[in-house]
């Protein structure tokens, strides 16, 4: 289907940030905007919003002053809902109230022509639910714009129970046509992002409260070797706790208690403290004084190691570390390549074996191998540029195996955590798990695979799409991964999608 036409009228309800947001977008792409909220004054002080926010770009020379006006003068202040009447989209950007918002769509329904598409920017309610008793709930919607909407790329677009693929193509191709990535959605709980994220919080958030790390060294390492723009302590911080626990406990209510979204402790005593991150002054770090930035955020990283070390032996399928290899050779450490030797990739110092984490504890995984000295190595987004790597020892690595070690991935230029030997480390564990949650909206026909890695790229700022990510690393590895995840911890938190399980033993992938 088309876009809309720039000569259509967008009205917009809700003059709020997310409101005068989307109108600017709207305006910004030619449409004329007439920008409605029932307080007294907000929608033209919405405008006067937009308009200072496009002054500071002028100020750095980014946008003419006269492109300014052009964008100002097609938006209109409205004072009462009827003035909306002959717009060809409106989009509700009000508070999340189920009831509230039903009100607003019954009136616009009497007001509107019977072609007029209603959209909601709702991030947890219903869509089916906010169109239930309309005459025409099939040109009710979802455009889920993110924060702040003029910059955000991810527009999600929700379809009910009622929707017409017409409309939802016509939402599609409009915001296309607006510069943003729409992707579409089926309207369920947390849609695609607030879903898919879950993860990306809740193993950080157990890491912690198991004493592997701590938070500073957990974000550390999502940013520099799982190439995450924030970590997640960093990030629950800037968003607000109360924020985040509140949608994590929405979607939890929302899925009847599936123990996959089961809220934090750690992080609702924080929000009953009044520790909401950022906007209070303190979360998992300390603001107070310090200009926005954050006290106590040293990782635990290893002190510089100097220390002999053997030959390192490389053997088995190196595909997933072949680039680790080759940062070994490039830093002039003696490597032997013997990838004849059938099984997983090793590396070996002497006595010591290293390999990548497969989601079991080094304890475990040393005794079912018959391996006295094991440490295991994290997940990187890209071996040969990544910062840190986090680690974990067997019972059976004395403290010279460890030094040893530690030199080696210091020789690379890698920053060393020494994590408590936990299931899947860091990185690994934490895309599984997201794969795994993008694999079970594809499963319960949410969204695609291809819209599902878009939504966390576009929405969220992830380096890779978690099930491009786990294409890449080989279905059966992340399947096997997730096993001994749920092996280890005997939940169902852990338990493998089906779809991912069925792909793994078909030797599928999740894109062409």
């Amino acid at each position: 289907m088309p876009a809309l036409e720039q000569t259509a009228v967008i009205g917009v309800i809700g003059a709020g940030a997310m409101g005068a947001g989307i109108a600017q977008v709207a305006a910004q792409s030619g449409h004329p905007v007439r920008l409605y909220d029932n307080r007294d004054g907000a929608a033209q002080a919405g405008i006067d919003g937009v308009r200072r926010q496009l002054e500071k770009r002028v100020a750095r020379g980014k946008m003419a002053q006269d492109e300014v006006e052009a964008i100002v003068g097609r938006m209109t202040p409205a004072t009462t809902l009827a003035e909306l009447a002959d717009s060809r989209l409106v989009v509700e950007a009000i508070v999340e109230n189920l009831e509230v918002k039903r009100g607003v769509f019954a009136e616009l329904e009497s007001l509107c022509d019977p072609d007029t598409l209603l959209a909601s920017n709702t991030s947890s309610l219903s869509i089916t639910s906010i169109a239930a008793g309309l005459e025409r709930p099939e040109r009710v919607a979802g455009l889920h714009f993110f924060n702040p909407a003029p910059v955000m790329k991810l527009v999600e677009v929700i379809s009910g129970l009622a929707t017409d693929a017409e409309v939802a193509e016509t939402l599609h191709a409009t915001a296309a046509a607006w510069g943003k990535v729409p992707v579409h959605a089926s309207s369920t709980p947390g849609f695609i992002v607030n879903r898919v994220a879950r993860p990306f919080y809740a193993e950080g958030l157990r890491l912690m409260q198991e004493g592997a790390a701590t938070p500073a060294t957990l974000d550390a390492l999502l940013r520099q070797a799982g190439g995450f723009r924030m970590g997640p302590f960093e990030l629950m911080d800037l968003i607000g706790h109360d924020v985040n626990y509140a949608v994590t406990r929405s979607v939890f209510d929302a899925y009847f208690g599936d123990t996959r979204f089961e809220p934090s402790l750690v992080q609702q005593a924080l929000v009953e403290a009044g520790r909401l991150g950022r906007k209070s002054g303190q979360g998992f770090y300390d603001y107070r004084d310090r200009d926005g930035q954050h006290e106590g955020a040293t990782p635990d990283f290893a002190p510089a190691v100097e220390a002999e070390l053997p030959t390192l032996v490389a053997e088995g399928q190196l595909v997933a570390i072949a680039p680790l290899v080759v940062r070994a050779e490039a830093a002039g450490l003696e490597v032997v390549r013997r990838e004849s030797i059938s099984g997983e990739a090793r590396l070996r110092l002497g006595g010591l074996t290293l390999a990548l984490s497969d989601g079991r504890c080094a304890a475990e995984r040393a005794r079912d191998e018959g391996l006295e000295a094991l440490v295991l190595f994290d997940l990187c987004l890209d071996y040969q540029s990544a910062g840190a790597i986090a680690l974990a020892a067997s019972p059976g690595v004395d403290a010279e195996a460890r030094e040893q070690a530690t030199a080696l991935f210091q020789r690379l230029g890698l920053e060393v955590a020494w994590l408590t030997d936990t299931p899947g480390l860091v990185v690994l564990r934490t895309v599984a798990m997201l794969a795994n949650e993008a694999a079970d909206a594809v499963l319960q026909g949410v969204c695609s695979a291809r819209d599902g890695d878009l939504a966390m790229q576009a929405g969220v700022n992830y380096p890779r799409g978690p099930l491009a990510w786990a294409d890449a690393l080989g279905l059966p590895f992340v399947h096997r991964t997730l096993t001994h995840l749920q092996q280890s911890y005997g939940e169902e938190r852990y338990r493998t999608s089906f779809l991912l399980r069925r792909k793994a033993l078909a030797e599928e992938t999740f894109h062409d």
